[in-house]
């Protein structure tokens, strides 16, 4: 992985929540390779992989604390003595929220105060956090511009917006350095394929892989920018370590600023993986967005994020990781 910062961070602590998951394990994997002081790792591991917690075993400054952020008094303990927060703890899925959304509202929006309360009383210097482009809702113009959202679109939505809400009235309020990463998309080596709410891509190379059912919700003409997770790597790495304060108090698109259908999606791994597998059309999800490209030039100007994985590269280190492991 490319190196996305040039400070000395050798003398710093971080605290990634959820960092046993997709995105907080590369994180996590990230600061680590590159010297950080101390690395801390909050997860329940209700949806984190003890196999990605022991990718980290034999690192000295690497500490993993077992906890849910819906305890306060778990997260006052996790931010104790850190320095920079990558908050990525969350119940991802729009389909599970809306099945659920009493839970996924407990853990996003409630878990989401506790955390960032903590890193106010504790005194952090910056909180990152993981929003999403489903804030979008049903704003029809592309690309994605920060400042248009439209009409939400299903509860998960909602948490991500309300993560938003709050961190922008506590940065103004207690003068906190809190920024939010839009992602659009994110995949990548690790990506679970298993259970009912699994990301496209994992399932998708599963799928073909073990010639299983493998179903696309519409017509497959629904686009996306999918983004390889270094990318969000990056953009969090840039985030906790800005010193520009413009940076600060803002929302950013994490993604390429390119859109695929699902449909080429499918066709693209097919062809990665040499197999001709006939996919099953269903009816389309309640509570999607039909097209998804985001406008990167906010977080290329105040974060100095460049895209270092376009998404066919990306896909076939995916693809690789899944083939080989």
């Amino acid at each position: 992985m490319a190196a996305f910062h040039t400070t000395d961070i050798s003398g710093k602590s971080f605290l990634v929540t959820g960092g046993a998951g997709f995105i907080g394990s590369h994180i996590v994997e990230y600061l680590l390779a590159n010297g950080a002081g101390k690395v801390r790792v909050l997860d329940n591991l209700a949806t984190g992989s003890h196999n990605n917690v022991a990718l980290f075993s034999g690192y000295a400054q690497y500490e993993f604390m077992e906890g849910d952020i819906r305890d306060a008094a778990t997260c006052v303990r996790a931010c104790a003595g850190i320095d920079h927060v990558s908050h990525q703890a969350a119940l991802g899925s729009v389909p599970r929220s809306v099945k659920d959304p009493v839970t996924t509202n407990e853990v996003n929006i409630s878990g989401f105060v506790n955390m960032i309360t903590a890193a106010k009383d504790a005194a952090v210097k910056t909180f990152v956090y993981a929003s999403s482009s489903s804030v979008y809702g049903d704003e029809p113009n592309l690309p994605k511009v920060e400042s248009k959202t439209g009409n939400l679109l299903s509860p998960y939505a909602v948490t991500k917006k309300t993560n938003e809400l709050y961190a922008s009235v506590f940065g103004d309020l207690y003068e906190m350095k809190v920024i939010g990463l839009r992602y659009f998309n994110v995949f990548g080596p690790r990506q679970d394929p298993d259970g009912p709410y699994a990301a496209v891509i994992p399932l998708f190379i599963s799928g073909i892989l073990n010639r299983t059912p493998v179903y696309i919700n519409g017509d497959g003409e629904q686009t996306r920018d999918f983004t390889f997770v270094d990318n969000a790597v990056q953009a969090n790495i840039r985030g906790m370590l800005a010193t520009n304060d413009a940076a600060f108090g803002q929302a950013y698109n994490v993604a390429v600023g390119a859109n695929f259908s699902v449909n080429f999606l499918y066709d693209a791994i097919g062809k990665l993986l040499g197999i001709d597998h006939k996919v099953i059309y269903r009816e389309a999800r309640s509570g999607d967005i039909r097209n998804s490209l985001a406008d990167i030039s906010k977080a290329q100007t105040l974060l100095g994020y460049q895209p270092s994985h376009q998404f066919l590269d990306g896909l076939k280190l995916t693809v690789d990781h899944f083939t080989v492991r």
